[in-house]
């Protein structure tokens, strides 16, 4: 690992704990969460090149989406962000633009959070930050 990729995972380390202190824990679970899910969804497609889906949902339950809301802009841009990282230090190119879509969900599974990655063409960046109606 290199001098500068050291100092980058550093910095999203020290971020990461500063969001733990200051949002609770959900917003560090939820990195972590996206990363498994870039993970677990790796498609080796020749010699070097691992593919991995450019669309993530981030579904919240309402008591995480709520205390998150205050923060949309920055918690989308954060997630984004460490995912592209995170994907550039593994290796990883997405299937076309990134794009991490949260939303709240009253029913998801563990009562807190559910993600889950597909591969979508032309994503669009507006509108990363929605309440179900």
């Amino acid at each position: 690992m290199g001098a500068l990729s050291a100092l980058e995972e550093t910095l999203e380390n020290r971020w990461d704990a500063l969001w733990a202190r200051v949002l609770d824990k959900d917003p560090v679970e939820v990195v972590d969460a996206l990363r498994r899910e870039c993970d677990d969804n790796t498609v080796v497609c020749g010699q070097g090149r691992v593919m991995v889906p450019n669309a993530y949902d981030v579904e919240l339950a309402d008591e995480v989406h709520d205390r998150l809301a205050s923060h949309s802009t920055h918690v989308c841009q954060a997630l984004t962000d460490s995912l592209a990282r995170h994907a550039e230090r593994k290796g990883y190119e997405f299937a076309g633009p990134l794009a991490v879509h949260v939303a709240r969900c009253p029913e998801v599974p563990n009562g807190r959070y559910r993600v889950a990655s597909r591969v979508m063409e032309h994503v669009s960046v507006d509108g990363f930050f929605h309440a179900a109606h």
